[in-house]
């Protein structure tokens, strides 16, 4: 979803940002938006599956090795 959001900027740093947006082949609000996204990165738990978000921490306690360990037990060929 877009939404409209007016800033307030220096003519002269508008005047750069149009001249550089026209050099990148895109618009200035192209470069905002770029801009703010990578300084407002989203949380990491909201990029994760809902069912890695329910599992976070049902492991504390346990070691990595005992799991791994149990995994190799409980994946290993019959024989």
């Amino acid at each position: 979803m877009t939404r409209r959001l007016t800033l307030s900027v220096d003519s002269a740093v508008i005047e750069r940002a149009k001249r550089m947006a026209k050099e990148r082949g895109t618009t200035i609000s192209r470069l905002v938006e770029a801009y703010l996204d990578r300084v407002s990165p989203v949380p990491k738990t909201a990029r994760e599956p809902p069912v890695l978000r329910r599992l976070r921490g049902s492991l504390k306690g346990v070691r990595t090795e005992d799991y791994r360990r149990h995994l190799r037990q409980k994946y290993r060929s019959p024989g």
